[in-house]
């Protein structure tokens, strides 16, 4: 009967289920563990059984299986013959140890390095995190190692000009019977879509969908895998549930995408504001009475100015250049339209430059905007950020 023992002790009392999903919060959404929401089982608990899991190469074990049914979806053999490696350099945070992160000098970042090998469809093969110190041809020789306990099918390997030189290639063809294939640039200087390099960047981007990958937050290495492991579980998961369901594929970058309807403009909630673009009036030195507007040649108002509801004592000139009871701010820019006429919400006209307006004569241009204007016609502009410009 011992043999028939599964486990000793207290039953279990935690639902699996409610620990993936726990853990899978934590992955996709990058909390802290103690900030998971009720919903889920307490966080010491998940964390038990996160770092159980870990151990004992659950992610690994359940990558590689998605992994051979994808493969078989996709009219492939189970075991790969070919993969591409690249490296990507985080930021570490607070929490990661100054013995296990590193600074690297080309991309002036102090973290971690993660060296990745992919297949020829983006799945994950083998991981190693190290420092940001260490270079791509010495994580390349960790990651060989762990491509030949894995996998013993692998005969060509794609990589970037960083995996250059022939004692990496010697020491490949030594410990794995593996060819690295340098994929090179053909122009420095300008972006170009790389033969068999852009799998391993597109594998990168999907991680970085997973918050918690975006930055290093693990104590150890072997935690920073696990939870590269585990995003990439999530990542397989959905593929083969759209498998499985005949969901259609995505559409691809570059096709035909539909556009979002026109929508209109939302109210600005101004009272005093009641034009709209499109109105006309009869004529331009009628001015606007119920509101604010620009108009052009042919009496149409191309744009709505709204007040700020500041306004200046009676006899004061504002931004239209007249005395009369005008000098209110306006809330946004004044775009000139026609022949530079602006019309407020009293009937003035704010008149373009060498042109004749309510409180004088514009004769020639200045460094303000006029070099003599009228004697009622200060240069006040009012303050503020978006305040609108004297007329020139």
């Amino acid at each position: 009967m011992k043999e028939l023992t599964v486990a000793a002790g207290r039953p279990m009392g935690h639902d699996l289920r409610a620990m993936v999903d726990a853990v899978a919060y934590v992955v996709r959404n990058g909390i802290e563990w103690r900030a998971l929401p009720c919903d889920f089982p307490q966080w010491d608990s998940v964390y038990a059984f996160y770092q159980r899991w870990s151990d004992r190469g659950l992610p690994q074990s359940l990558a590689g299986r998605l992994r051979e049914q994808l493969r078989a979806r996709q009219g492939r053999s189970p075991q790969p013959s070919a993969c591409v490696i690249d490296s990507q350099i985080v930021k570490s945070a607070g929490t990661v140890p100054a013995g296990t992160r590193g600074y690297h000098g080309g991309k002036k970042v102090t973290g971690r390095g993660r060296h990745a090998a992919v297949d020829t469809e983006g799945w994950l093969l083998a991981l190693v995190v190290t420092t940001a110190a260490l270079s791509d041809k010495a994580g390349a020789r960790l990651l060989l190692i762990r491509l030949f306990d894995a996998f013993s099918t692998l005969r060509l390997m794609w990589a970037d000009t960083g995996y250059n030189g022939r004692p990496l290639q010697k020491y490949a063809m030594a410990v794995a019977s593996i060819t690295i294939e340098v994929v090179a640039r053909t122009s420095p200087h300008s972006f170009q879509v790389l033969r068999r390099r852009w799998v391993v960047e597109r594998t990168f981007g999907w991680l970085m969908r997973y918050r918690r990958l975006c930055r290093d937050y693990e104590t150890l290495p072997a935690r920073s895998e696990a939870m590269i492991w585990w995003a990439t579980v999530l990542i397989m998961t959905k593929r083969l549930t759209r498998h499985e369901t005949g969901q259609p594929q995505p559409a691809r970058w570059g096709g035909q995408r539909p556009r979002p309807a026109q929508q209109a403009a939302l109210p600005t909630g101004s009272k005093s504001c009641k034009r709209t673009e499109g109105d006309t009036v009869a004529k331009r030195d009628t001015g606007a009475k119920d509101g604010m507007g620009a108009e052009d040649d042919t009496g149409t108002v191309t744009q709505v100015l709204e007040p700020h509801g500041n306004r200046r004592p009676h006899g004061n000139s504002g931004p239209c250049g007249n005395s009369g009871p005008c000098g209110i701010r306006f809330r946004g820019p004044v775009r000139r339209a026609g022949r530079g006429a602006v019309a407020c919400r009293w009937g003035c006209v704010a008149a373009p430059r060498g042109t004749h307006s309510a409180a004088g004569t514009w004769d020639r241009p200045g460094p303000l905007g006029s070099a003599r204007p009228a004697p009622f016609a200060a240069r006040w502009m009012p303050p503020g950020r978006h305040a609108a410009r004297r007329p020139r």
